[in-house]
């Protein structure tokens, strides 16, 4: 009898063509499935809550995977860990219900994107910052992403190729946060979000910040529906998924994770 093992997994994304599988590149999905399929000596299939584009990264990813196997979880994240490369962390790995999905179960993803705003570029973890010269408004930031919370079509902020049924989205919270020494961290937290949806809108509220538009234009480029009207899209070394919530998951007490991969913090908290 089969059965469904849940994995929460951080994950450097510099290494990767994204989560996906892709021919001819190394994927995150790939290079943990080919560890499974070692273990368990038949091909399995890990399904994440969502796809992480190329250099994007995740401290909370969350995957399944069926297999018909006596190995336990706790001997799966053991020996897991020990078989990845150290751009591969597994956190947790447990039995779940049969019926459990990491996609289709997921009820709200947080994402941080991170920028540093200073002249002087970063000698370390370089690949997990935008970096931004020329000084940012965080004022006019912060008035503009207030727009953004609520349900709204977010087709504005739309990759091309976008696999949706809409782009209707609900967005419970939008912020953006200065902690000083030029690190900025820009939080979203919603329902779903569509293609390149947020380093779109990371972008665009760049423009805000270095006063190409105001609060009052970035509410305007959402309304008109039109991806021609946005910014253009924010590079993917500054994005991290933070957390995938499901109805039997807690709410995360944690404020900040603080980790040799992304010293300074990483804002797990609400707005």
């Amino acid at each position: 009898m089969e059965t469904t093992f849940r994995l929460t997994i951080e994950y450097l994304g510099t290494p990767y063509a994204g989560w996906q599988i892709q021919p001819d590149q190394p994927t995150v999905q790939q290079t943990i499935q080919e560890c499974l399929t070692r273990m368990v000596t038949r091909p399995v299939t890990v399904t994440a809550s969502g796809r992480t584009d190329a250099g994007v990264h995740a401290v909370g990813q969350v995957a399944h995977f069926k297999a018909e196997t006596a190995i336990t979880a706790e001997k799966f994240q053991d020996a897991l860990n020990s078989m990845l490369p150290d751009s591969i962390t597994i956190h947790e790995c447990r039995t779940s219900d049969d019926d459990f999905h990491a996609r289709f179960d997921a009820k709200r993803k947080r994402y941080t994107y991170r920028i540093i705003n200073r002249p002087l570029a970063p000698a370390v973890n370089a690949d997990t910052f935008w970096q931004i010269r020329n000084p940012l408004d965080i004022a006019a930031m912060k008035t503009a992403a207030a727009h953004l919370v609520g349900t709204h079509d977010f087709k504005a902020f739309e990759g091309t190729g976008s696999p949706r049924a809409t782009t209707v989205r609900t967005m419970d919270e939008a912020c953006v946060h200065d902690h000083g020494d030029g690190l900025i961290t820009l939080t979203f937290c919603g329902s779903g979000f569509l293609k390149f949806m947020v380093r779109n809108l990371v972008g665009t509220l760049v423009d805000v910040g270095l006063s190409r538009t105001t609060p009052d234009a970035f509410k305007g480029i959402l309304k008109s529906c039109n991806r021609a009207k946005a910014g253009a899209t924010a590079p993917p070394q500054g994005l991290f998924l933070v957390r995938v919530e499901y109805d039997d998951v807690p709410h995360t007490p944690r404020k900040f994770i603080d980790s040799p991969l992304y010293p300074a913090g990483l804002w797990l908290g609400p707005c």
